[in-house]
């Protein structure tokens, strides 16, 4: 069933890395992460591994996604920006979390899939953009969060701007989970656990 979430899956991969967060437990039990995978690859949706979602993009390994969503302190009242749609997932997650999320991309088959996967679950917060400029969505700005689902080399300060004082960036910034958060007097940066993710071109 495609639609039955493993307890297994949430006690040994999502809860440790969440440091057993109630919400975010609840939303990975309400958020099949089969829903997001190829039917030939549905059966390794609760595996702890990356699985391809074609055009050389994948689907992150749901304890990262754990981690990084926890990292993000998701909180009801905040808008989120997330960078690199790619299945939709962490967007679905994140629908549970906050009060709205807008998500771009740039691959067009991707868009397609992830858009009709959220619209399939009946999530109403969720905005998509297609788009190459890879400056995230100014129009919307400023954003609480804003997570990168994608590989980087680094932030760009178009991204900085976008993001309200207070507010807080998680992204793979060469291999290591990366949290920034920006304050009054500038940019703290910290780095977590290493990570693979495919880049992506900022």
């Amino acid at each position: 069933m495609r639609n039955k979430v493993p307890e297994s899956f949430i006690k040994n991969t999502i809860a440790p890395h969440c440091n057993n967060d109630p919400h975010i437990i609840n939303a990975f039990r309400i958020i099949p992460r089969s829903r997001f995978m190829d039917d030939a690859l549905a059966r390794f949706a609760y595996d702890d591994n990356a699985q391809p979602i074609g055009f050389g993009q994948t689907i992150s390994k749901p304890s990262t996604v754990a981690l990084m969503t926890y990292l993000l302190a998701p909180e009801p009242s905040d808008k989120i920006l997330e960078i690199g749609t790619g299945s939709g997932f962490q967007a679905a997650v994140l629908s549970r979390l906050v009060s709205s999320v807008y998500t771009v991309e740039r691959i067009p088959r991707l868009y397609a899939r992830a858009s009709e996967r959220i619209r399939r679950l009946f999530i109403k917060n969720v905005f998509f953009k297609l788009t190459s400029n890879s400056a995230g969505w100014p129009d919307e700005a400023p954003f609480d969060k804003i997570i990168f689902t994608c590989g980087a080399q680094n932030i760009g300060e178009d991204y900085f701007r976008q993001l309200k004082v207070g507010g807080r960036i998680v992204a793979p910034i060469k291999d290591k989970i990366t949290l920034f958060k920006k304050t009054p007097e500038g940019i703290e940066k910290e780095e977590n656990k290493e990570c693979s993710f495919v880049e992506y071109i900022l």
